[in-house]
């Protein structure tokens, strides 16, 4: 039997990757994934004031630091919750607002510079121990992400590959999502992302024994379900209409090759599960900005195929 553990879009949460680490040793998993977005999406400067203070607004709260030790709290706490704490001075940050390509180049290195610093602690927490990790960079990492991935010793890369996860189980990965109103990095019209997927499945032997591990979640699924937006990219009627957004190529090829298990994410309220032909689809969901990691375990058997699986927080 093969003991997975599965979770998704943990968006730059720094103790949500310290959770999936210890996730292997914590559930018993023979095999960690990641699915897509593993990336932050902002900065939050923490402002340094010529009384001595240090000030920093984090989900629209003001703070005022005193010492250097509230300071450190604080920059966990922001990158706890998926944001890029930086320590600045008002003329720097004013310098930064003013100039576009100069911010957007001092994200992207803070991005990088926390992944690389994630990558060695997972080569300090995985040494040791023959648990396999896969990571699968989704929609919204950026592409420089796949370079430094590729760098790592214990964390594997497998977009667009398929992998051996033993017992005669199959993984086969990609974090591009069909289009969004976001325009991320990662994202293909229905019919190329449909070829793409075709491609990888071609070099499989038997579906009963693969899991897709997309991060788009099927079309009309419910693993996709999401608050309407307008044209403005405003939500409409406070959040209550949630309507479908993901992929048909995704459906298809469910509806197609019939895995055994599917794992999703990218929508990350629509946690659940679905049954999709004789497939079991999954969404863990995700509550990045929390800190609380969201995921699946997911038991296979050689001979029964899906013998159990628990949703889980924590």
């Amino acid at each position: 039997m093969r003991r997975l553990f599965f979770a998704t879009d943990i968006h730059g949460s720094e103790i949500c990757w310290k959770k999936f680490l210890n996730a292997g040793k914590f559930y018993q998993a023979d095999v960690l994934i990641l699915g897509g977005d593993m990336t932050g999406k902002a900065l939050v400067p923490i402002v340094q004031q010529p009384d001595g203070t240090w000030q920093a607004i984090l989900l629209q709260q003001a703070f005022t630091l005193r010492t250097e030790t509230e300071v450190q709290e604080m920059e966990k706490r922001i990158g706890s919750r998926g944001y890029y704490p930086f320590r600045t001075t008002p003329e720097v940050l004013a310098a930064l607002e003013s100039d576009p390509a100069r911010r957007d180049a001092f994200f992207k290195e803070q991005m990088l510079t926390t992944l690389e610093r994630w990558l060695a602690l997972a080569d300090e927490r995985l040494a040791g121990f023959s648990t396999p990790c896969f990571v699968c960079p989704g929609n919204d990492d950026d592409f420089e992400v796949d370079t430094i991935l590729h760098r790592a010793r214990h964390v594997r890369p497998v977009e667009g590959e398929v992998v051996e996860l033993g017992d005669g189980f199959r993984l086969i990965s990609t974090g591009w999502s069909n289009p969004t109103p976001w325009q991320t990095c990662r994202e293909l019209p229905e019919s190329e992302l449909a070829l793409k997927i075709a491609g990888m499945v071609l070099h499989t032997i038997e579906a009963r024994r693969v899991i897709f591990n997309f991060h788009a979640p099927p079309y009309g699924s419910g693993l996709d379900e999401a608050p309407e937006i307008d044209a403005q990219l405003n939500v409409r009627h406070a959040g209550r209409s949630l309507v479908p957004v993901g992929s048909t190529a995704v459906r298809d090829a469910i509806l197609k090759y019939q895995p055994l298990l599917s794992l999703h994410g990218h929508i990350h309220e629509a946690k659940g599960t679905a049954r999709i032909g004789k497939t079991l689809a999954i969404n863990p969901g995700s509550m990045y900005e929390q800190g609380v990691l969201q995921g699946v375990v997911v038991d296979l058997d050689p001979q029964k195929g899906i013998r159990s699986y628990t949703l889980t927080t924590g």
